[in-house]
């Protein structure tokens, strides 16, 4: 009896790639391509675009009415994934790591609980807890005074050293869901002969978890590292929610992506700049790029020789 071979045609494959490769082309890569380009212009004195070469990236970088802004930007974007890296995405595994313990009660309603306020919009995150942390009619340091910690209530939002923490925490609290759905399902997928076999030969739990399941997940911590890189970089919405598009106070929450509202659109007394604007833009863009790059050559081929 003989079997058919059911071989796709390249056709099969334009027809149902093609609505998907239509919508990112026009709507992600066309104006990705356009920014970039944009970049390399500027404005002559009738308003038409010139061709201006590195100008707008000199300016950005080295201009020292710009390059200070831009370098603010970039160190308080680092300190933001920092943040998120020394805190959400450990936490998110440590309550990945205890949801998928057996017999665990609650736990899908703990894990409900917890990833929803990833679904809610960031400007209700944003203006909940500008309301919560207020020191005027916020409940912030009632809610401490509670636990006895009342003392420790201070104006977060409004010091230039706590300001860019208090956002970050808030970030930190409303996407710790993400890693730890990504983290449990991995470990989910971790086999149980294994486990198993493990507790046979009288492995401990935490000897289980360091010696088998850590170095199993390691491809998908590698990938939450690298999403919560691109994701915090790309930052703007709640900074902008909770501090506006100045980014206060005196600049001191201001990131890449708020930097580039402004000097894209405009705001208050500074004008808008199209192409420096772009430019920034595509500076944002080689920052994730490298950041990438870092991840796929130095960490990837790795993961991928322990896997082998």
């Amino acid at each position: 009896m003989k079997h058919e071979v059911n071989t796709v045609r390249p056709w099969q494959l334009l027809l149902f790639l093609a609505p998907a490769l239509i919508i990112y082309g026009l709507f992600s890569a066309l104006p990705l391509m356009q920014t970039l380009g944009q970049g390399f212009f500027s404005a002559d004195d009738s308003g038409h675009a010139v061709f201006a070469g590195l100008d707008n990236f000199r300016m950005v970088l080295l201009d020292p009415d710009w390059s200070a802004g831009f370098w603010n930007a970039m160190i308080n974007n680092a300190k933001f994934f920092c943040l998120h890296m020394l805190l959400q995405n450990p936490i998110g595994l440590l309550l990945a790591t205890l949801f998928s313990l057996k017999g665990l009660r609650g736990a899908r309603t703990y894990r409900t609980l917890i990833f929803l306020p990833t679904l809610l919009s960031v400007v209700i995150i944003g203006f909940i807890w500008q309301l919560i942390l207020s020191p005027l009619w916020g409940v912030g340091e009632k809610l401490m005074g509670f636990a006895g910690l009342a003392d420790f209530f201070a104006p977060w939002l409004g010091d230039e050293e706590s300001a860019l923490t208090a956002i970050s925490m808030v970030s930190v609290w409303q996407y710790i869901g993400m890693p730890m759905m990504l983290i449990y399902a991995a470990l989910l997928a971790v086999p149980d002969e294994i486990v198993e076999a493990a507790h046979v030969e009288g492995a401990s739990a935490m000897r289980i978890f360091w010696q088998i399941k850590l170095p199993l997940i390691y491809p998908t911590l590698g990938l939450v590292t690298i999403l919560t890189f691109v994701a915090n970089f790309n930052a703007f919405d709640l900074i902008y929610s909770i501090k506006g598009a100045l980014a206060g106070p005196n600049y001191s929450t201001d990131i890449l992506g708020t930097l580039f509202y402004r000097t894209f659109f405009g705001y208050q007394a500074q004008v808008g700049n199209a192409y420096l604007g772009s430019a920034v833009a595509t500076l944002m863009f080689l920052v994730i790029l490298a950041g990438v790059g870092v991840y796929f050559v130095g960490v990837q081929r790795r993961l991928t020789r322990f896997a082998l």
